[in-house]
């Protein structure tokens, strides 16, 4: 059971800043950019590189994310608050199309070959029956870390309270004197941060490609879609009931049903759980799990 509940916390991790970055921006820009999984594939690239190129991990973890963060604030004033003037439809049809100009570009530039870190190998240590490895630990630590500095800045700070009142209602925060504009931009640079941030994560856990984007893309969404999209928090909540489910599916002996000692479901088999949770929970909770702050008053 332990194992289990280790095993569903270090899927969360895979999921959780991502989805948290997603919806913290679609509260403010009000579509989901869907490029935001290729921020967090560009993290991990460009952090893999500069370890390479003979940067310290933690230097290059820290460049990287903000070399990403730069990157979403570029592609928001190049490109997006374009395409917002349109619509927001025609808005997340352009980040679909940068997230494939993203692919195609990483498939260029790194290949097709997964990428890894250069980590010390070290056995995995044991506490009651739960196995864990130190890159792990670190990845868990990293996570919690930025969470728990994102709530900080979202609940003590004035970026904060800013943030919060541009989200609820945009037209009223200007008209007391917010600087919506500068709240937004840098509210884009700290999702690119979690973003990098999060594909790092995954990568210290094993490895990534170029496809990392695109493979994280679905349980991204169904984790900020779940925890009410927009609640940057609830992304939270929605990652770590994603990762349950998907790991009861891929963890569990179906073999007395089967009629067998042994009897796994495939790994491919987590995506029909996850999805099949989020339709059932969204026919209960249509706006998620928690109320969202776009329709929050």
């Amino acid at each position: 059971m332990l194992q289990f509940l280790m095993d569903a916390l270090l899927r969360a991790v895979d999921l959780s800043l991502i989805a948290l970055a997603l919806s913290c921006v679609y509260s403010l820009i009000r579509f989901p950019n869907v490029a935001l999984v290729q921020y967090a594939t560009s993290g991990a690239l460009i952090a893999v590189g500069l370890q390479a190129a003979g940067l310290p991990l933690a230097f290059a973890i820290i460049v990287a994310c903000a070399l990403v963060g730069l990157l979403a604030l570029a592609m928001s004033v190049l490109i997006f608050e374009k395409l917002l003037t349109i619509s927001p439809a025609i808005a997340m049809i352009g980040s679909l199309a940068l997230s494939m100009i993203f692919t195609a570009a990483f498939l260029v530039t790194v290949g097709p070959r997964p990428q890894r870190f250069d980590l010390p190998i070290a056995p995995p240590m044991r506490w009651g029956g739960v196995s864990l490895t130190q890159v792990q630990m670190l990845s868990v630590g990293l996570t919690a870390l930025a969470i728990a500095a994102f709530a900080l800045v979202l609940f003590r700070t004035g970026l904060g309270r800013c943030m919060r009142a541009t989200a609820t209602n945009r037209v009223l925060a200007e008209a007391t004197g917010i600087p919506t504009r500068r709240v937004t931009n840098a509210v884009i640079v700290i999702s690119g941060v979690m973003a990098a941030l999060g594909g790092i994560a995954i990568a210290l856990k094993g490895e990534t490609s170029s496809q990392l984007g695109m493979d994280m893309l679905l349980p991204i969404f169904a984790a900020a879609i779940l925890g009410g999209l927009g609640n940057a928090l609830g992304a939270v909540l929605g990652a770590i009931i994603i990762a349950l489910a998907e790991t009861f599916v891929t963890n569990t002996n179906f073999g007395l049903l089967a009629g067998q000692d042994f009897s796994f479901l495939p790994a491919s088999f987590a995506s029909v759980a996850s999805f099949g949770l989020l339709v059932l929970i969204l026919l209960v909770r249509p706006a998620g799990i928690l109320v969202s702050e776009v329709k929050r008053v």
